[in-house]
């Protein structure tokens, strides 16, 4: 049975997709099964991962629409153990489309358990817009954890706690077994006092029952996904592939428990 993590955060800009790829290729290399669903209509995590939009057949705003289509396989990488079930910018209209479809909330929770998702897969890792739509309700309606990308800038409180007060709506209402997987700290740098002081008054708000991460400001995290590759495939010794290869083990080894 996977353990689906939503990768969310109603603020832009944090790391998300960075999280989503970079993670998602250290866990495979952990000779884990992973599967990205790439929920947001930007296609950044397509992209990111060298996949031509333009020559997908079935992307994730098919399934969503097209109850009809029996079977389906997500793409294959090059990154072994990991696949991608992609997007592109037709997901945008997805909410108008969807507007009058009874427990629209559940469509993606249907979705993997239609095609068997949970059974093939280890991890399955949703990259979620940097919004509260839809789409990224139905990512944390079908989700067993939320992760979530902060980055190290003043305002970041701010955002925390916006999308805490999100989380808590949707575990209530939704889904009850929803947790907390955890904060990723994003784009830090160690010398700067900003930096510091961010992670310190995240880690007061939340308490110490949160795992957390430090991904350092790299310029290969940035040119990785113009080469189509995660980082530990572009650059695998830079500090950023480090900080995620930390990342994986550290999830990993908190599922185990």
């Amino acid at each position: 049975m996977a353990k689906i993590i939503a990768i969310a955060n109603q603020k832009g800009g944090v790391g998300k997709t960075t999280t989503v790829i970079n993670m998602s290729a250290a866990i495979a290399e952990n000779k884990k099964k992973v599967l990205i669903i790439d929920s947001d209509p930007q296609g950044n995590s397509t992209t990111g991962l060298g996949i031509d939009k333009q020559s997908i057949d079935n992307t994730l705003y098919q399934l969503m629409i097209d109850d009809t289509i029996k079977d389906y396989v997500p793409l294959n990488t090059d990154v072994d153990g990991l696949d991608i079930i992609p997007t592109d910018i037709q997901l945008a209209g997805a909410e108008i489309e969807l507007i009058d479809v009874s427990e629209r909330e559940f469509i993606l929770k249907n979705i993997i358990k239609k095609f068997s998702l949970n059974d093939k897969y280890d991890y399955i890792i949703i990259d979620c817009p940097p919004s509260l739509n839809i789409l990224t309700i139905n990512a944390m309606a079908c989700a067993n954890s939320v992760l979530i990308p902060l980055q190290c800038e003043f305002l970041a409180m701010e955002g925390l706690s916006q999308f805490l007060h999100t989380y808590s709506l949707i575990k209530e209402k939704m889904n009850p077994d929803l947790d907390i997987e955890g904060v990723v700290f994003t784009m830090y740098d160690n010398r700067t006092n900003l930096s510091a002081q961010v992670v310190q008054e995240v880690l007061q708000y939340l308490g110490n029952t949160t795992f957390t991460a430090l991904i350092p400001r790299s310029i290969r995290l940035s040119e990785a996904p113009s080469f189509g590759q995660p980082i530990n495939v572009y650059d695998k010794k830079s500090k950023g592939a480090k900080a995620y290869m930390l990342l994986a083990q550290g999830i990993m080894e908190r599922n185990k428990k």
